[in-house]
């Protein structure tokens, strides 16, 4: 059987994009680049490839991504079998990527400079994408029943502020900064706290646990933060093992875009 191996970018290294990348390289696409600003901010730093601007590594589930310094060092990233992450958040390095697809995987709730020109296959992430105008596929990124539905005219539901129920519980288990300032923090992911336990500061303004659970995600302590910035998130289901898996919504985005990837190419072969 002849190989298939295209070259996919992704805009954004983050838990949910992480997810979509750990998928597609499960099914044997592992020509993937993704690209990050200088400073991202995931608050699921230990399931986000992302880390590698911090760390040169991240290793996710088994799969370790490596920060490089170029678009030409990609394919050493690959011989060794890793998913290079580089800085480039204006995706200027697309012209020497010559990528077969794009997925925008940035979550911004808006399209802040992706369009179909880009890429043979350009597929948006949830809102502020509409399937047949900026972007030719999107996928649904909102918890509930149409979860990583392929969306081919259209736009996915819009967003409306609200985190998805886990366990019986939606905004109160993520924290946003108030106002600008600095993060500070005692915890670290992982760590058990209970409601009305003090996760941290910033500036002055304490952030208050609304709830019981695990820290499934955190800001490291010192990040400087602008006002609505998320800070964390607890899990109330309170399994610690949740902390260094990808989310289920993660592998579902990723199980459509697998197969917007696999519908397209198979189109053009039959054509």
């Amino acid at each position: 059987m002849q190989s298939f191996s295209p070259t996919i970018v992704l805009r954004g290294a983050g838990d949910l994009a992480t997810g979509v990348a750990l998928r597609l390289y499960r099914a044997g696409l592992t020509r993937i680049v993704m690209l990050e600003t200088a400073a991202p901010l995931a608050v699921r730093r230990t399931v986000s490839f992302c880390e590698a601007v911090y760390h040169e590594t991240m290793t996710v589930e088994g799969v370790t991504s490596q920060l490089i310094g170029s678009p030409k060092l990609a394919e050493s990233a690959w011989a060794f079998g890793r998913i290079p992450v580089l800085v480039d958040p204006g995706a200027e390095s697309l012209e020497a990527l010559c990528p077969d697809v794009l997925i925008d995987a940035i979550l911004a709730k808006r399209n802040i400079g992706t369009n179909t020109s880009q890429a043979p296959l350009v597929i948006g992430l949830g809102p502020g994408f509409t399937a047949g105008d900026d972007v030719h596929v999107v996928v649904e990124t909102k918890r509930g029943h149409h979860l990583g539905r392929v969306i081919r005219t259209g736009p996915a539901a819009p967003n409306t502020g609200i985190p998805g129920n886990i366990a019986g519980h939606t905004i109160k288990r993520v924290y946003w900064a108030d106002h600008e300032g600095i993060f500070n923090t005692p915890h670290d992911i992982g760590d058990l706290v209970e409601e009305g336990e003090t996760l941290g500061t910033v500036g002055d303004t304490p952030v208050v646990a609304a709830l019981s659970g695990v820290i499934r995600g955190l800001l490291r302590d010192g990040t400087p933060v602008a006002a609505r910035t998320k800070l964390g998130d607890i899990d109330p289901r309170g399994t610690l093992s949740y902390c260094g898996e990808v989310s289920d919504k993660a592998l579902a985005i990723g199980g459509g875009v697998l197969e917007a990837i696999f519908a397209s190419v198979f189109s053009r072969k039959a054509a």
